[in-house]
């Protein structure tokens, strides 16, 4: 299940990005496997070619790196600005390559960004929530990612991460060797967007609650 992409995009991944990715990939995938228990359920589900958005949950900083390190191909990924400001994370994030997020903020060249990558014919990441929630729990998504997805005219593939929490390093370093699961839905389709104004604007938010409620059916009933 592919994506049949509206138009057409000269996006490129930069070379030093997929030298890094060469990398830090398997590097990132045999430290969570010492770190932690992993488990990662439904690669089946992955398409083997075309655009698609993962959207995952995101109750802490850990989900993205887990499922770009253990994801069967490298995707593009599109997170908080902050990312790129804060030590440790800034230079792994510069390393690997990505598309910062104002939260709150409508940007033409952020929209631009992320659909020339799935224009391009590939896989994207992002985080409907638009922010960590700190704790096993869900919240309304933004309006955004179904915004994306029909404009690139791409199916989703729903990713819920269970076992994270902001403290996952100090307890995996600790020896407890916290048990994480990365759980691969099937993909699915949204229904287009039609109508104008206000009519437009809740039906773009129902297709986002549509890509929650497709997350929500991964993940324990806490979250």
């Amino acid at each position: 299940m592919v994506g049949h992409n509206k138009g057409q995009s000269s996006y490129r991944v930069a070379f030093r990005h997929r030298i890094m990715r060469l990398i830090l990939r398997p590097v990132f995938r045999l430290l969570f496997r010492i770190l932690c228990r992993v488990r990662v359920v439904g690669l089946e589900n992955v398409p083997r070619r075309g655009a698609y958005l993962i959207a995952i949950n995101h109750a802490s900083l850990f989900e993205p790196p887990l499922v770009l390190a253990f994801w069967p191909q490298a995707p593009e990924a599109a997170g908080a600005v902050e990312i790129w400001e804060r030590p440790g994370q800034n230079i792994l994030v510069r390393l690997y390559g990505g598309i910062p997020v104002h939260r709150g903020e409508y940007d033409r060249k952020l929209i631009d960004a992320m659909l020339s990558v799935l224009r391009s014919g590939k896989p994207l990441l992002l985080a409907p929530e638009g922010g960590r929630t700190h704790s096993p729990a869900m919240r309304q998504a933004l309006p955004g990612a179904a915004h994306i997805v029909d404009q690139a005219n791409v199916p989703v593939l729903p990713v819920g991460v269970v076992g994270t929490s902001d403290d996952l390093l100090k307890r995996a370093l600790r020896g407890e060797r916290p048990r994480v699961e990365i759980r691969i839905g099937k993909p699915f389709r949204l229904p287009p967007l039609e109508g104008k104004g206000e009519a437009r604007r809740i039906q773009r938010q129902r297709n986002a609650d549509q890509i929650m409620l497709h997350i929500a059916a991964l993940l324990p009933s806490e979250y």
